[in-house]
C-alpha cells in the first residue's frame, strides 16, 4: 500500500484535530492543572500548524508556510512547558519562548533562498524537539517509577522525528535544490509523515498517562491535607507521626509533641462572624507552616486545634516555636484580620514506653488544659516533666 505525501499529512491533520477536541473532553476544561492546559494548547496549535502544511500544498507561499511554522513551533513550546510542570525545571526556557517568534520571522525574510529556509525551518524544529527530548531524559526527583514508561515512549518517538528533521536541515544546506518542502513528493517526506503519525499517537498516550498520574497524586494530597490551612489533616498526622516516633526510638533521639488551641474562638465568631473565624484559622495555619522547623510535622487536628511533632527536639524547642508563633501572630493578625489572635499550647516529650502519637497526645492535651486554666495565652509542659 502506497500513500502520497498530501494524503499522509491530511490524515495527520485529522488526527491532530481529533486530539485537540478529545483532550478537553477527557481532561475537562475548567478544573484542570496548568500542565493539562499547556497540553491542550499544544494540541490546538499543532492542529493549526498541520492545517497550514496541508493548505500549503494547494496555495504555497511565504505567509502560509510561515504561519504553519509559527503554530507548529508554538505547539512544541507548549508541550515543553507542560513537561516543566510534570517533571520539574528543565534547561531551554528562553529558547522555547523565543524560537516560535524567530522561526516564522526569519523564514519569511529568507523565503527567496530555498536552501536557507529549509535549513532554518528544519533546524529550529529539530532544536525544539531536542530540548523536549532533553526534558524527558533529564533526571527527575520525587517522581514515581511509572513516569519513566511514558517519558521513555515519548522520548523514543520524538528522537526519531527530531533526527529525521535534523537530517532534512543538513540536506537543505548541502543540496538546496532538493525538493524537501513537506508537501513535496520525496521519500524523506513520506518517512517524516509516517514518523509524525507515530509521534502524535505516542504523545497522546503519554500525556494522558502523565495527566492521570498527576490527578491521582492530587487526589492523594487532598485526602491527606486540610483544605483550609494546607496542613496535614488528622488522619495523615497519625500516619506520618508513626515513622517519626519510630525513628526517634530507634536512634534514641528526643522528640516532642505540641498541642495548640486558639483562645476565645467562639467569641471571635460571635463578634466578627464565621468568615472572620475561618480567616483566623487559615492565618494560624499559615504562621505555623512558616515558623515550624524543616522536618517537623504540623497538622490541624480539630476545629481550632493544631498539633506539631518536633523531631530531635529538647525542652527549648517547643518554647522557641511558641515564641515565634506569638510574634508572627502579633505582627500579622491586626493587619490581616483586624483584631488580635492568641493561643494556648501544651507539650509532651517522648518517653521510653511511648509507641504512637496516641501515647503522647493525652499528656500534651493535659498540658494545654493547664495552660487554659492558668489564664490562656501561654505554653505549659506535660505534668511531671522535669525541664
Amino acid at each position: 500500500m502506497q500513500f502520497d505525501v498530501n494524503t499522509l499529512f491530511s490524515l495527520l491533520l485529522i488526527q491532530a484535530l481529533m486530539l485537540a477536541v478529545m483532550l478537553p473532553v477527557l481532561m475537562g476544561w475548567r478544573a484542570v492543572s496548568l500542565a493539562a492546559r499547556y497540553v491542550q494548547a499544544a494540541a490546538v496549535l499543532q492542529s493549526l500548524g498541520w492545517a497550514g502544511i496541508v493548505l500549503a500544498g494547494q496555495w504555497p507561499g511565504r505567509w502560509v508556510y510561515g504561519g504553519s511554522l509559527l503554530f507548529l513551533s508554538a505547539g512544541f513550546s507548549a508541550l515543553w512547558w507542560a513537561l516543566q510542570a510534570w517533571v520539574g525545571q528543565r534547561p531551554g526556557r528562553w529558547l522555547m519562548m523565543g524560537l516560535p517568534v524567530a522561526l516564522p520571522v526569519l523564514y519569511g525574510i529568507g523565503y527567496e533562498h530555498h536552501g536557507f529556509r529549509l535549513l532554518w525551518a528544519n533546524g529550529v524544529v529539530a532544536l525544539q524537539l531536542g530540548l523536549i527530548c532533553l526534558a524527558l531524559a533529564w533526571p527527575a526527583k520525587n517522581l514515581e517509577r511509572s513516569s519513566r514508561r511514558w517519558r521513555t515512549l515519548l522520548l523514543l518517538a520524538l528522537l526519531a522525528v527530531g533526527a529525521l528533521t535534523a537530517w532534512r536541515a543538513v540536506l537543505g544546506l548541502q543540496s538546496p535544490e532538493m525538493p524537501l518542502e513537506l508537501n513535496a513528493e520525496h521519500p524523506l517526506n513520506i518517512t517524516a509523515a509516517v514518523l509524525s503519525h507515530v509521534a502524535l499517537l505516542a504523545c497522546a498516550m503519554s500525556v494522558l498517562v502523565a495527566w492521570r498520574a498527576e490527578t491521582e497524586m492530587a487526589l492523594k494530597r487532598l485526602a491527606q491535607t486540610d483544605a483550609q490551612t494546607g496542613l496535614c489533616n488528622r488522619r495523615a498526622f497519625g500516619q506520618r507521626s508513626v515513622d517519626m516516633i519510630s525513628m526517634a526510638r530507634r536512634h534514641n533521639e528526643p522528640l516532642a509533641v505540641m498541642k495548640l488551641d486558639l483562645d476565645n474562638f467562639k467569641a471571635v465568631n460571635a463578634e466578627h462572624g464565621e468568615a472572620a473565624g475561618e480567616q483566623a484559622i487559615a492565618l494560624f495555619g499559615s504562621c505555623l507552616q512558616e515558623q515550624m522547623r524543616l522536618g517537623d510535622l504540623a497538622a490541624r487536628v480539630g476545629g481550632q486545634e493544631f498539633a506539631v511533632v518536633m523531631a530531635r527536639c529538647d525542652a527549648q524547642g517547643p518554647q522557641a516555636l511558641d515564641q515565634r508563633m506569638r510574634k508572627a501572630l502579633e505582627e500579622r493578625a491586626p493587619k490581616e484580620l483586624g483584631f488580635a489572635l492568641s493561643f494556648s499550647a501544651g507539650w509532651a516529650k517522648l518517653r521510653p514506653g511511648d509507641r504512637s502519637i496516641e501515647d503522647l497526645m493525652p499528656r500534651a492535651v493535659a498540658a494545654l488544659y493547664a495552660a487554659k486554666e492558668a489564664g490562656k495565652g501561654r505554653l505549659m509542659a506535660e505534668p511531671g516533666l522535669e525541664e
